[in-house]
């Protein structure tokens, strides 16, 4: 039987991607629905470009709720001049734009989580076109992307950077370079516990430098955690030769996720009490968090024991949790890379 080929995709631009100059437009998904039979979701996109040079793919708001991002990707589309490209800069400040909307991680449209839905489909949910799009369109047009993330409204993360242990490892080196250049405070190799669906492998498996942050969370963002994501989005953009000058660089303390001993899973439902802070050391078999059973007073509380020795880099947030959520993270220090 012949294989049918890919439909298109039936998001259109706005922008054209090879005009140069500074373009602010969208990325419309007709979406049909009860109070627009003939309406689309607009996802805003803006392209600088001056010449040839190398292309920076620069996303935010692939989890809706997650704010570091957009604010630095917002601002960087409106105040980076033309002048200062060598290339292309393409800024997607919110690309789960439902997502983004509705402050939540996935869309309220389809509960599609962005990432996790790659290659995405032409012909699925609003959610599986637009991982189709940047799939198909968007990371074909670039050498480097970055994607903002934080930790959203159920997670607290140390401010850091990161990339990912791959095979190809000139890919990887220059991944890490671009990590060291971004100068967050925390640098790190990360272990992603799921990697099936994200927006990282795709990229990955295309050879694109691809990396990645997890800065802050709580639902929302601080004057810190802002000017860290701006910083490191001029630096990205510096280190690519796409504008002129050094990456500013600031003392940065390298940590990595050797295995699957760094997450901590709550197996009841209560009142999560931490025993340590973010950047706190951790010794093996320590308990790092308590659950207390909030039915009945008099209850015993569940204890979280750390799998390995390290420093907290992540913790559930708000104070009540359930069976299966994440409680907290532990990475180790290691040598510069």
């Amino acid at each position: 039987m012949r294989e049918q080929p890919m439909r298109p995709s039936p998001i259109s631009a706005t922008v054209d991607f090879e005009t140069d100059g500074i373009q602010h437009g969208f990325l419309r998904l007709p979406y049909s629905r009860d109070d627009s039979a003939w309406g689309s979701v607009m996802i805003p996109i803006t392209v600088v470009k001056n010449g040839r040079g190398p292309t920076a793919l620069l996303t935010g708001g692939n989890h809706g709720d997650e704010y570091e991002g957009p604010i630095a990707l917002f601002e960087l589309a409106r105040s980076l001049d033309p002048a200062e490209v060598q290339g292309r800069v393409i800024i997607v400040p919110a690309m789960n734009y439902p997502a983004f909307l509705a402050g939540t991680r996935t869309s309220p449209i389809d509960k599609g989580n962005l990432n996790r839905s790659f290659p995405g489909r032409p012909d699925g949910t609003v959610t599986e076109k637009i991982a189709d799009y940047f799939q198909r369109v968007m990371l074909p047009l670039a050498d480097v992307v970055l994607d903002f993330h934080s930790g959203g409204r159920t997670l607290e993360f140390l401010p850091f950077c990161a990339a990912h242990i791959l095979a190809d490892k000139a890919q990887e080196e220059r991944a890490f370079d671009f990590v060291k250049a971004f100068a967050a405070p925390y640098s790190m190799r990360m272990l992603e516990i799921d990697s099936v669906g994200m927006f990282d492998t795709a990229a990955e498996e295309m050879g694109k430098i691809f990396i990645t942050t997890e800065i802050g969370g709580g639902g929302s963002a601080t004057a810190g955690s802002v000017a860290i994501a701006r910083r490191g989005a001029m630096n990205v953009l510096r280190n690519a030769g796409i504008v002129e000058g050094e990456p500013e660089i600031m003392p940065t303390v390298w940590l990595d996720m050797p295995d699957a001993r760094c997450f901590a899973f709550a197996e009841d439902a209560g009142l999560v009490e931490f025993m340590a802070d973010l950047g706190e050391p951790v010794e093996s078999g320590a308990v790092v968090a308590r659950i207390h059973p909030t039915g009945r007073t008099g209850a015993k509380p569940l204890e979280i024991r750390a799998g390995m020795d390290g420093i907290l880099i992540a913790r559930h947030h708000p104070g009540l949790i359930k069976p299966g959520d994440c409680c907290a993270v532990l990475a180790v220090r290691i040598e510069e890379q």
